[in-house]
């Protein structure tokens, strides 16, 4: 940024400096033309204007012109008569002689027609016009000299040039010096990141970024933004360790068992035989709907595998109301339908519902009632499954969603107790959650409230 900074002074000096030495060229050509012009007027008129007398020599017209004319800084008017110097302007700045140039007097002190040129003298250039004089009657000639001492002009440019490099540099410097600060205290946080991220291993996700409080930049929100995925990652992470811990621990029981009547099978006793088969082939019928469970939670989980479409939610509900009939013998009522259509996976939904009538299957027995029903309430879809059973405990309620998990009155089941995690699964992946309504002894209801998206 510095040198960016530098740059760009160095174009505007440079452009700034061109500007003032053109305009300087530009005002030395037009006073050279209307200092001639002026001069030419006097001399073709005759008359000395100070004594209003005709003039009566050529050294009296050069000698009366410069007189009356005033040189400007850095400007000089000076008289030739017969090729040799005569008169020259009383301001002599610069004190520079240039009548004492004979390469000058050579070059302007014959010209025979108005002239003008460029000249370098030891004061530099020198830009200058000439004007032959001459008088009826007289013999002599005579010439008119004005010149610009340029490089002495162009002296204010220069001026103006070197002070904008002074303070652009100066300026330069001191936003170095703030910039400096103020670039430590904004990489600060930033090097903090770094210092995190160094100390975060696959074993330890505890570690988050320092936050300031009243913090409200982009760095404290990148913080912010770093320590909240850090808190995904490390939720995930745990939360795969239970799984892995749980799911050894399911897996571990049947596989003690299997290899435990193994031990002690008596391969002469067919009884004994027989019956040990019985009880593997049983064990690994669990593990293998274990495993499936397990497929079926990573699968709900992943949004990616969704397959979402425009469904209409009432024609949904009765098919639903259709397969769910067939599980069972119970008193099974369709409540209402949500006239609606809305974007979701039919598939995983239709997993999730009849995930939740299965369950409600296990907690009610013949004749009791299981209903099911779709509404919209505030824009969102709601899809339920309501059933007369004993109910989940209030102690229960957040216990039953987690992986292989059972509510205390849980009959038993051959499920490995991934039901309703799946369900809450699917429930999220589509940006909505699990209700769960019961009151102990009187039935529970379980509700999918999704997100009315029609897009």
């Amino acid at each position: 940024m510095l040198l960016l900074v530098l740059s760009s002074l160095g174009v505007v000096t440079l452009v700034t400096w061109l500007l003032l030495i053109d305009e300087t060229d530009r005002r030395i050509e037009t006073a050279l033309t209307s200092e001639i012009a002026e001069f030419a007027r006097v001399t073709e008129t005759g008359v000395n204007p100070t004594t209003g007398q005709p003039y009566g020599s050529v050294d009296e017209i050069l000698r009366s012109v410069i007189a009356a004319n005033v040189a400007r800084p850095n400007e000089k008017f000076m008289g030739y008569l017969d090729g040799e110097f005569r008169w020259e302007s009383r301001r002599t700045s610069p004190r520079v002689l240039l009548r004492e140039d004979p390469a000058f007097n050579a070059l302007v002190s014959s010209v025979q027609r108005p002239t003008r040129g460029s000249y370098e003298s030891v004061a530099g250039e020198v830009r200058w016009s000439a004007l032959p004089v001459g008088l009826a009657g007289d013999p002599a000639g005579g010439v008119i000299v004005i010149g610009y001492f340029t490089d002495q002009e162009h002296e204010f440019a220069n001026e103006a040039a070197r002070l904008m490099v002074i303070v652009g540099v100066g300026t330069a410097l001191l936003a170095a010096v703030g910039a400096w600060l103020v670039a430590g205290r904004i990489l600060r946080p930033l090097r903090d990141v770094a210092a995190t991220a160094r100390t975060i291993t696959g074993t330890d996700l505890s570690h988050r970024v320092p936050q300031h409080a009243g913090a409200r930049d982009e760095i404290a929100e990148l913080a912010g933004t770093l320590n909240a995925m850090l808190d995904r990652v490390q939720s995930g992470m745990e939360a795969q360790r239970r799984f892995v811990d749980d799911a050894g621990h399911e897996l571990r029981t049947p596989i003690t068992i299997v290899r435990g009547h193994l031990g002690v099978l008596d391969p002469c006793d067919p009884d004994d035989v027989a019956d040990t088969v019985a009880l593997v082939d049983d064990e690994l019928e669990r593990m293998n709907r274990l495993v499936s469970e397990m497929l079926a939670l990573t699968r709900a989980e992943q949004p990616s595998l969704l397959r979402p479409e425009l469904v209409e939610v009432a024609e949904l509900t009765r098919d639903l109301f259709d397969k769910l009939t067939g599980l069972a013998d119970r008193d099974w009522l369709l409540q209402s339908v949500a006239p609606v259509r809305v974007r979701m996976d039919p598939h995983r939904i239709t997993q999730a519902v009849v995930a939740l009538a299965d369950n409600a299957t296990r907690f009610t027995g013949p004749g009791d009632r299981i209903a099911l029903g779709s509404e919209i309430v505030r824009g969102r879809v709601r899809i339920w499954v309501a059933d007369t059973g004993p109910g989940v405990a209030p102690e229960d309620r957040t216990r039953v969603f987690r992986r292989f998990a059972r509510g205390e009155n849980a009959p038993r089941s051959d499920g490995a107790g991934l039901g309703l995690s799946i369900v809450e699964a699917i429930a999220t992946t589509h940006g909505g959650r699990v209700l769960l309504e019961s009151t102990p002894g009187r039935g529970a209801t379980f509700t999918l409230d999704l997100p009315g998206d029609t897009r």
